[in-house]
């Protein structure tokens, strides 16, 4: 259950970043209330992954789906450049998450 939770929490993660760019500042009502629920969730979600999860491992993936999610999706929505140091960038991730997932064990 504690992945579930984790799987939660990075939507939520993504959903924050997104909703607070179309929040304008805070001057976009829906989306200001949509920033303010997604953060309540994801670290509400987050620590319910963490009861079981160590934290050391459920942290960085929490941070890395929710980067790598608000890079694709600023991509295909807002129009965001991506770039191949980006694209590595995004690959330097996931890889250093694998390498604490796997060091965890």
């Amino acid at each position: 259950m504690a992945w579930f939770y984790l799987g939660l929490a990075a939507v939520f993660e993504v959903t924050f970043a997104m909703s607070m760019k179309y929040s304008e500042g805070f001057t976009n009502l829906r989306a200001s209330l949509i920033t303010a629920v997604a953060v309540i969730a994801g670290i509400g979600f987050l620590t319910l992954a963490l009861r079981d999860l160590p934290v050391s491992v459920a942290y960085p993936i929490w941070t890395a789906v929710g980067t790598l999610g608000t890079v694709a999706l600023g991509y295909v929505f807002l129009g965001e450049a991506l770039t191949p140091l980006k694209m590595l960038s995004a690959l330097a991730i996931v890889a250093g998450v694998a390498g604490l997932k796997i060091s965890a064990g």
